[in-house]
């Protein structure tokens, strides 16, 4: 018996994957190159579209955890992040088209990988299936699933944009991660500074610049925080922003031997270093106002922008009355949903819940019990967040925070001591429950 998969994404790759080293057939179905969503460019899988980082290595870090409990499920693109990381401090970035062209090799050459071009439009009635169509699901197929599952929630979700390097002016910039913590050893990040004055008219023109509008199917959607556009937290305050994704501490100019009043920090998007993308500067301006208004960045005054920010629909389910935490369908147990559409928030999270979910469609068709992880590993929590009743009422997407997971029986007050001793909790359980294998 084969199995079905929806949706070429990270989740999709990653579920597809799973299921072929289960030893099941599976055929991917995915609607590039025949249809693209709003957000998507690229032929190949696993596209990543709001950023290249893949956020903290660090194992005392929620989102070092959650890549370590990937690697030790077998992750795909942990294996193929690893080949084509890029310069990020301590965080795991790399080159996106590298990313999705080794993704995609690795799909496209599995023996037990069939891949089928075509828009999916209908939730099949049986067959083992995995959707993991993602959070600009197809009309046709959001139909289906709201006749199926009910009404999902929407949200805005908000992409940086790119700049060329070289069109940066190298005498308002300078190379340093915050607090000196960098892998490369001489910093990671090109921090942009500005002054008092030079802050506040940037600031003063980015409150009242023109935004692009919206379709109409969007006008009544809400804000998602975790990917708030920088002109919409601008108007929350003078300070929001320099106290957000421009907050100045932990770095010092050079030029000057002091702290800037606000920095705009520029993270390397390929392995060249040619493009640079503008960290936590998501926005749905018009693209005029990007170019005028960004320019106001000294740094930035002659930048040549090579994508310029873009807002676009996501959709999750209600998972909390749905879905189990092994990513299965309480409705219809045939049916697996796995990323983003599931309300797990963010690139690995996504990519975790495809590999849980393609571990248990493989299982289902092998008559064995569901794998459902302990709730102190960070997947574990992550399905348990998105699978407990109790968070139907106000559900939300989630991404990897120590805070969905158990406290320890003994507080630890230092935090960072309090966070290693959470990871390595989590990573001997898992490490118990798997019993050295999948």
């Amino acid at each position: 018996m084969s199995i079905t998969v929806v949706g070429a994404g990270l989740a999709g790759c990653e579920a597809a994957w799973a299921i072929a080293r289960a030893g099941i057939p599976v055929t991917l179905i995915e609607m590039k190159p025949q249809k693209f969503t709003p957000a998507h460019k690229s032929e190949k899988f696993a596209e990543l579209v709001c950023s290249n980082s893949l956020k903290a290595s660090r194992l005392d870090s929620a989102a070092g955890m959650l890549k370590e409990e990937m690697r030790r499920l077998g992750s795909l693109c942990m294996e193929v992040a690893a080949t084509c990381a890029v310069p990020a401090g301590g965080a795991l970035a790399v080159d996106r088209e590298a990313f999705a062209a080794g993704i995609t090799a690795r799909i496209t050459s599995h023996p037990l990988i069939t891949v089928k071009h075509e828009e999916y439009i209908a939730l099949p009635d049986e067959g083992v299936t995995v959707i993991a169509t993602g959070p600009l699901t197809s009309d046709t197929l959001a139909a289906a699933l709201r006749e199926e599952c009910g009404e999902g929630l929407n949200f805005y979700d908000a992409a940086a944009p790119i700049v060329a390097t070289d069109s940066l002016d190298e005498e308002h910039l300078f190379r340093a991660s915050r607090y000196d913590r960098e892998e490369s050893g001489e910093g990671d990040y090109l921090n942009c500074p500005l002054n008092k004055a030079e802050y506040e008219a940037f600031h003063a023109a980015l409150i009242t610049a023109e935004t692009a509008p919206l379709h109409e199917f969007e006008k009544d959607l809400t804000v998602y925080e975790g990917c708030m556009p920088i002109e919409v937290l601008a108007r929350r305050g003078a300070d929001a922003i320099r106290f957000g994704p421009m907050k100045p501490v932990g770095l010092r100019d050079p030029r000057t031997g002091h702290r800037p009043w606000a920095v705009l920090q520029l993270r390397a998007e390929n392995a060249e270093g040619s493009m640079v993308n503008l960290v936590g500067f998501q926005t749905n301006l018009k693209f005029g106002e990007q170019k005028r208004v960004f320019g106001m960045i000294p740094a930035l005054k002659n930048a040549e922008f090579l994508r310029y920010g873009v807002m676009h629909r996501n959709t999750f389910l209600n998972s909390p009355t749905l879905l189990t935490a092994g990513f299965q369908s309480r409705r219809a147990p045939h049916l697996f949903f796995a990323g983003q559409l599931t309300g797990v928030e963010g690139y690995m999270e996504s990519a975790a819940s495809g590999i849980l979910a393609g571990i248990n469609a493989a299982r289902s068709v092998k008559g064995e019990e569901a794998l459902i992880l302990p709730t102190d590993t960070m997947i574990g929590a992550l399905a348990g967040y998105i699978s407990n009743p109790d968070n139907a009422k106000h559900f939300q997407p989630m991404g990897a925070n120590f805070g969905v997971i158990p406290p320890l029986a003994t507080h630890i007050r230092d935090k960072r001591a309090r966070y290693a001793a959470l990871s390595a909790r989590g990573l001997e359980h898992l490490d118990a429950v798997l019993g050295g294998n999948v």
